[in-house]
């Protein structure tokens, strides 16, 4: 009597479990399309509007807007700077050991 009853707890537990998963949440869905958001907010929209309309937080689309600020106001990500700056460095140590 004791299995049966850890069996159907332990296999309501699993079904439970995988029905919780197969229920993924809206926020899982996937990312937001910053390209979409910007478009939006470029055709005159308020960030209330372009949230509403691509069902997303408002908090996205800020992210999104900063996002683009930043990357028009540098150019590149500073990731990509740094990449960048790296190989200059032994160029510029090389070439007073050249002369």
């Amino acid at each position: 009597m004791t299995k049966k009853l850890a069996i159907a707890i332990a296999s309501s537990a699993l079904v439970a479990f995988i029905g919780l998963q197969l229920a993924a949440p809206a926020f899982a869905a996937g990312k937001v399309d910053c390209d979409a958001v910007m478009s939006e907010l470029n055709s005159g929209k308020k960030p209330a509007e372009v949230a509403k309309d691509l069902k997303i937080s408002k908090s996205s689309v800020y992210r999104c807007r900063k996002r683009a600020k930043a990357a028009a106001a540098g150019g590149a990500s500073p990731a990509a700077a740094a990449s960048s700056a790296a190989p200059a460095a032994p160029a510029a140590a090389a070439s007073p050991a050249a002369k």
